[in-house]
């Protein structure tokens, strides 16, 4: 099993602002001590090329990031301490998205300790989110004509908007994005398929929708790649989510999209997402329950 972690993927912020970083550095942890991965199943990505970004981030935003001139309207909406060492994390991010890639489809599966910034868009940030991975590795796999039928996954509690955005004209690209209606972002984009749910949406309710939706999609597209954003604030426990999903429930719809995908032989790449539950305990269980089931389907 080969997974993207580097030590800059944890952060530095403020006291204040440190704990939703936690887990960037505790699930790694935790999936070494109890013997889940050895240290080999770690590689540390190779940051991606701006040329490869900017296929879907316009010039001037990448100009202004690299720079660190972006007004400071802008920043605040990334939420983020904006400083040199951000930049280079999200290359960094996003070339481990790019790495992983690779992997999948010589292993199956790959996953990364970070990933999921489905809220960039072309020209901007926002959600904690500066570059797309997503967007951009599925947008390369395409040109490179490595891949001709790629499906997004996002079950991330939040709408996928960036994504929806940065896709809307890429035909061999289809973007699903299941998620509660009434969070945010405010604003919601038309990905190629939105599954928005009610406030308060529970395992059995949530786990029948999917598993209609997913048989149907894959059925349809028979795609030849899938990405997919393993958000963990679908948590009845999330501050930011809203929906009322158990562990047990957020680890059964993981183990249902894993088993689609080796089933089908589909390669799949896995990132994290969101998870902002206040017991750091809980956020990391539930991220390594992900991994756990990639090493117990694929290996």
């Amino acid at each position: 099993m080969k997974i993207a972690f580097a030590p800059e993927y944890v952060l530095p912020v403020p006291d204040g602002h440190r704990f939703p970083m936690l887990k960037y550095e505790l699930v790694p942890q935790q999936l070494l001590y109890e013997g889940t991965c050895q240290e080999d199943d770690f590689f540390i990505p190779i940051p991606a090329k701006r040329s490869i970004v900017n296929a879907i981030h316009c010039k001037d935003y990448m100009d202004a990031l690299d720079n660190l001139s972006i007004p400071r309207k802008d920043h605040i909406k990334i939420g983020l301490p904006f400083t040199k060492t951000l930049i280079e994390r999200e290359y960094l991010i996003t070339g481990g998205v790019l790495n992983a890639c690779d992997y999948a489809i010589e292993k199956g599966i790959s996953l990364s300790i970070a990933g999921g910034t489905h809220h960039a868009f072309p020209e901007r940030g926002e959600g904690f989110c500066v570059f797309n991975d997503a967007a951009v590795a599925s947008k390369y796999l395409i040109d490179n004509n490595i891949s001709k039928s790629i499906l997004i996954i996002d079950l991330d509690v939040h709408q996928g908007n960036g994504t929806a955005k940065c896709l809307e004209n890429e035909s061999a690209i289809f973007t699903f994005s299941m998620h509660c209606d009434h969070n945010y972002p405010l604003q919601k984009e038309f990905s190629d398929l939105d599954i928005p749910l009610q406030v308060g949406t529970t395992d059995s309710v949530y786990l029948e929708i999917l598993n209609y939706q997913l048989d149907q999609l894959i059925d349809k597209l028979q795609p030849d790649f899938i990405f997919f954003n393993a958000g963990v604030d679908v948590l009845a426990s999330d501050k930011l989510g809203k929906l009322k999903l158990s562990i047990e429930g957020c680890k059964q719809r993981d183990e249902f999209v894993l088993n689609k995908a080796k089933e089908l032989n589909i390669p799949i790449v896995v990132t994290m997402g969101g998870g902002y539950s206040p017991d750091i305990s809980v956020i990391v269980e539930a991220h390594c329950n992900t991994f756990r089931l990639a090493r117990e389907i694929f290996f």
